[in-house]
């Protein structure tokens, strides 16, 4: 199987529902923003962050498979087969959020994105997922969006913030507290 087509040369793209759009349209930019958000995440977990880490970013990558076809997928298509954004992976991160959260320090101050290659990668990821998230609000302006497609970007850049935290902590890197002055 050949990975060009040329079918893309025309500056449209295909859905999975079928149809074509323009490379430029929202949709396109909201499921391509998602796609780059789980690259980056790929880079996070070359760098070898630990084992609990990883597994978390693994699944995360996965979900994101999942919402990059839920969102190249207009809700209105006859595709039954897309996995549409659901409330048990909100919850999911929720309850992640959670157990780190028990784990580290109160955050009482900003702090400066940093510490390990992993969790500064992770971080890079959370203001990829921002932009994402923007991009979704954005699109839904326009044309319908999974009910929690918003929800889970908003949730999963906590995560990011909460995971990048959570790994400088089991690295033993003290967090870079932000000062005005």
């Amino acid at each position: 199987m050949k990975i060009y087509t040329k079918t893309g040369d025309d500056g449209t793209t295909s859905l999975f529902s079928g149809g074509r759009v323009s490379k430029t349209h929202l949709r396109v930019e909201a499921y391509g923003t998602v796609d780059e958000l789980n690259s980056v995440l790929g880079v996070a977990r070359a760098h070898h962050p630990h084992a609990r880490t990883d597994a978390w970013l693994a699944r995360v990558q996965r979900q994101l498979f999942n919402l990059g076809a839920d969102l190249a997928t207009p809700l209105d298509s006859k595709a039954d087969w897309v996995v549409r954004m659901d409330v048990d992976t909100v919850i999911w991160l929720e309850h992640s959020i959670d157990e780190m959260t028990a784990d580290l320090p109160e955050l009482k101050n900003f702090i400066l994105p940093g510490g390990s290659l992993a969790a500064a990668n992770i971080q890079v990821a959370r203001t990829v997922c921002r932009r994402a998230e923007r991009i979704v609000v954005q699109l839904q302006e326009h044309e319908p969006v999974g009910e929690l497609v918003v929800n889970y970007l908003n949730r999963l850049s906590d995560f990011l913030f909460t995971l990048a935290r959570w790994e400088n902590m089991q690295s033993g890197i003290p967090e870079d507290k932000w000062t005005a002055r």
